[in-house]
């Protein structure tokens, strides 16, 4: 991520031609004035230097400004030390976590990957049993720290600065120094010296961080402590590093391009028979693509985003949105239009409710669309319907947005930036705290929650036939199957409360605090750096793990596997996730999902299979490799014909670069469309249907207009209308309004289309022998809002499925009952018998996942019922799904904890049951 490439000069009007092509320029090495710097805190417990043969203290430390003490060979030690904290200055908001105000980078100050050499002490007595020092660096056993015995040479002390073993734990390379502790008891008062070696040539992090080396008496404890795997522990026990070489990395991947015209491309691309590739746009019509959505016209809208990776101050930037239509059904564009530009840093995009929805940090947009002879064009202002998004890592933001079958709008967000989101214009009481994780919106109730925490920087999210949410992710494990209120592996950081009840209980001075805006920045420009406190929830104890069976990426970190993985499946960075539903692809494509890789330049597909509540993710062939390094896809999409949209970035930079904008290839973008067979596209205008047409096309083989035609559904039943008396005609004047929370006032009433919609749509649920076309009703009901007791036929309408015979339909019951978490009585009557009874794991899964949201006296004799399911103990979900839903009770009542105790079944939440009564 750290290397320069060549680049195209940046272009942006799509009607004037590309720059040629020139050699980039170096980013610019950050170098911090002394002046400005001050001294970081030394490490608790205080170690001392060692002291020379000549009895002065030897510069360790690196306090002197200088390399006294110290010889380096090579080019890495070079313009060392270095003096602040450059890292965060370069790569916010990671930081360098030195002492004092000097340490060792060898990737600073411009020095780069590419930097090798090595930095070795003054010889010194081991006057103490123990040493510790500072270290970060990338996963090769080619940076790392060593202890030498000066007398016979042997290495007695070794730790590469990724620890390789350590790091299949990790999985993440990191520029934050953390400590390291060796105990040197068999080697004290022995004449030693200490090595530091960067021997890596190029590679992501082939760099290293040292600092501080100190010696103690006794054995120093740190909270942050880098352990040591049983590998290396071995390798100190015998007193040297291992003498077998270690294992050569894989080859290079050999990819044959780096660098195509869109025709070329498409030439280059390798995919299975039947399938072709057509360039449906490419620059100078379309650059920087980054994210797309489908209207209702299978038209397709496109973010351009110029400006990242660097937001632009106040509220106007340099991105678009540009329409592309194809008329004539042959796979390309033939009609372009600019609907808006002026965008800062806009990254997610989704179609609806009479505009488009777009996220630009730190807004969630809405920008409502009017239809003119030359194409679309904002009927009005963007509307900003959510504030509160933040940007400290501009490639982990708001992302990907798409609509879920319960009509709410999802999006996914990235863990290295803090966000907190409230409905525009509420109070901060109202905000609610994200980094990693799935986010969603309901428009028409204007609500905000996060529906499940944890991951990475996941940016591709879909679900599939059943509804049920999946993820892709990066670094970490890649796929997630994503259940609301599920606590998720996380790269980095701590697991937070995801709603504000959870949030008030553990961090109730998390809505004390302020969340002005940054001094000194424009009103709009959220990075909250007052905002300090962070609702973490410390009683998780463990976090659900992905559902993968394999790795995309060989060796024992994601990014060591990077350009060596291609048999694996390419690398370990991911974006755009799709599950094949289009219904015109042969049969082996349906439920696949489909996820871009962007070291590997291809389309990966994995295999959901159920088992138990939730699935294993099967590793099944690629789809379609491009053969070309920089081919970046970022998103894939189902069309109106069941053929596929796919955007790409196209450029040779792979990676996140938040301190040079100049590094990316501005002057290109590639869209292509994937097809099989011959058969032309078609044209069509959903909108200008009958509700009676809308309601048939809920059973349509292809997804895209089921869910098209499911939300024109809902977005037509969200009025109700008062009379207004006498319209001087003979009739009646109406006066249609959104209709109000709650019961229906009798000054309301409910339009007929509404009730003839609802009578379609249970009849479609009654007749249907399949499973999705029964949950298609069921969903389209819900929009609808043929579902709420006081709107809906009867309580009973929506009761009744919970004793339906498909499991699905009593799975999505009992989340639907609880939108509003008030599920009423009955309802939680219900859910009780259920826990009890349903045979269904899955049931139990929307079970456990419904009680996060009731108070603790509604869940608790649903709880009750579900802790006595032995048979749950080794599920995938439900052992830890079933402790997030117990959590609250045992810290509200320790008595209820202890009932539970002894009437669970599971030994998991059993030993957290425990845990959790003796915690503070």
């Amino acid at each position: 991520p750290n290397g320069t490439p060549a680049v195209v000069a940046p272009a942006k009007d799509g009607d004037k031609k590309a720059a040629p092509a020139k050699k980039a320029k170096a980013a610019a090495p950050v170098q911090l004035a002394a002046a400005d710097v001050k001294a970081n805190p030394p490490l608790s417990p205080k170690g001392v230097l060692p002291v020379g043969l000549d009895g002065k203290p030897l510069n360790t430390d690196f306090e002197t400004g200088d390399l006294r003490d110290w010889t380096a060979t090579g080019d890495a030690f070079k313009k060392q030390p270095i003096l602040g904290d450059t890292v965060v200055a370069r790569r916010a908001p990671n930081q360098s976590a030195h002492v004092g105000k000097y340490w060792i980078g060898t990737y600073e100050r411009g020095l780069g990957d590419e930097a090798t050499g090595t930095l070795t002490s003054k010889p010194f007595r081991l006057t103490h049993r123990y040493a510790a020092f500072l270290v970060a660096a990338g996963p090769y056993t080619s940076t790392r720290v060593e202890i030498v015995n000066t007398g016979n040479g042997n290495v007695i002390f070794s730790t590469p600065g990724g620890d390789p073993e350590k790091f299949k734990e990790t999985n993440n390379s990191t520029e934050t120094l953390a400590p390291v502790v060796a105990d040197l008891e068999r080697h004290q008062n022995k004449e030693v010296f200490i090595r530091v070696v960067d021997e890596q040539a190029g590679g992501h992090w082939g760099h290293l961080n040292f600092d501080d080396f100190k010696l103690y008496e006794e054995r120093p404890v740190f909270a942050n402590e880098l352990k040591m795997s049983g590998k290396a522990l071995a390798a100190l026990a015998q007193k040297t590093a291992p003498k077998a070489p270690a294992p050569p990395p894989a080859p290079l991947d050999d990819v044959k391009f780096n660098g195509l015209s869109p025709d070329e491309a498409v030439k280059a691309m390798t995919l299975p028979p039947g399938f072709k590739v057509t360039v449906f746009a490419a620059e100078p019509d379309v650059k920087q693509p980054i994210a797309m959505c489908i209207d209702d016209r299978g038209r397709l809208w496109v973010i351009e985003n110029y400006t990242y990776p660097i937001r632009k101050p106040g509220e106007k930037g340099d991105d678009r949105i540009v329409v592309f239509e194809d008329t004539d059904g042959d796979g390309k564009h033939d009609k372009r239009t600019v609907f808006i530009e002026g965008l800062n840093l806009a990254t997610g995009i989704e179609y609806g409710f009479g505009g488009v929805f777009v996220g630009a940090a730190p807004w969630l947009l809405h920008i409502p669309i009017k239809e003119t002879a030359n194409g679309p064009q904002p009927a009005g202002e963007p509307v900003k319907v959510l504030e509160g998004f933040a940007w400290h890592d501009t490639h982990e933001m708001l992302n990907t947005f798409t609509w879920g079958p319960d009509g709410w709008l999802y999006g996914c967000h990235g863990v290295f930036t803090h966000s907190h989101v409230k409905v525009a214009g509420a109070p901060d009481t109202e905000r609610q705290f994200i980094n990693a994780g799935v986010w969603r919106y309901q428009p028409v109730k204007k609500r905000f929650e996060v529906f499940a925490e944890g991951t990475s920087n996941p940016w591709g999210i879909d679900f599939n036939e059943y509804g049920h949410c999946f993820i892709e992710a990066c670094v970490i494990p890649h796929l997630f199957h994503m259940v609301q209120g599920g606590r998720y592996h996380r790269q980095a950081g701590q697991h937070y409360a995801p709603n504000f009840e959870e949030a008030r209980r553990l961090v109730p001075d998390y809505f004390k605090q302020s969340f002005s805006p940054q001094a000194g920045q424009p009103e709009n420009s959220y990075t909250f750096k007052d905002a300090k406190v962070q609702p973490i929830n410390p009683f998780i104890y463990d976090d659900l793990k992905t559902i993968a069976d394999h790795r995309h990426f060989l060796g024992a970190t994601p990014h060591g596997g990077n350009a060596r993985s291609d048999s694996a499946g390419g690398g370990h960075a991911h974006a755009g996730l799709m599950c094949y539903l289009g219904g015109s692809w042969p049969k082996e494509y349906h439920g696949k999902l489909f996820m871009g890789n962007i070291h590997g330049q291809r389309l990966n597909v994995d295999s959901p299979e159920r088992k138990g509540s939730g699935y294993v993710g099967k590793h099944a062939p690629d789809f379609l490799n491009f053969n070309d390094r920089s081919s970046q896809t970022l998103n894939q999409m189902i069309d109106q014909d069941g053929n596929v949209f796919v955007i790409d970035w196209y450029d040779r930079q792979q990676c996140h670069n938040q301190r040079d904008p100049n590094v990316h290839d501005r002057s290109n973008g590639r869209i292509y469309k994937i097809s099989y067979g011959d058969k032309k596209g078609t044209q069509v205008d959903l909108a200008k249907l009958s509700d009676d047409d809308l309601v048939k096309m809920q059973l349509s083989k292809n997804e895209w207009q089921v869910r098209h035609a499911r939300r024109l559904l809902q977005e037509r039943t969200q009025f109700v209308f008062t009379n207004e008396g006498p319209d001087g005609k003979g009739g009646t004047k109406v006066k249609f309004v959104p209709e109000p929370d709650g019961d229906l006032p009798g000054t309301f009433f409910i339009p007929a289309n509404r009730r003839v919609i609802h009578d379609s749509l249970r009849k479609v649920l009654a007749d249907s022998v399949e499973p999705t076309h029964q949950l298609r009703a069921l969903w389209a009901l819900h929009v609808t809002k043929g579902l709420e007791p006081a709107k809906g036929p009867s309580p009973a309408a929506a009761l009744d499925q919970l004793k339906s015979k498909t499991e699905q339909v009593r799975a999505w019951t009992v989340q639907l009952l609880n939108e509003n978490k008030k599920p009423g009585d009955a309802a939680l009557k219900e859910f009780a018998r259920l826990a009890k009874e349903d045979a269904s794991p899955l049931v139990r899964l929307y079970l456990a996942s419904a009680c996060q949201r009731l108070t603790v006296a509604e869940r608790l004799p649903i709880v009750e019922a579900l802790l006595a399911h032995a048979e749950d103990a080794t599920d995938h979900n439900l052992p830890l799904m079933y402790w997030y839903a117990t959590e609250p009770i045992v810290a509200a009542d320790p008595a209820k904890g202890a009932l539970l105790l002894a009437k669970a079944k599971l030994p998991v939440v059993r030993e957290y049951i425990t845990r959790r009564m003796t915690a503070k």
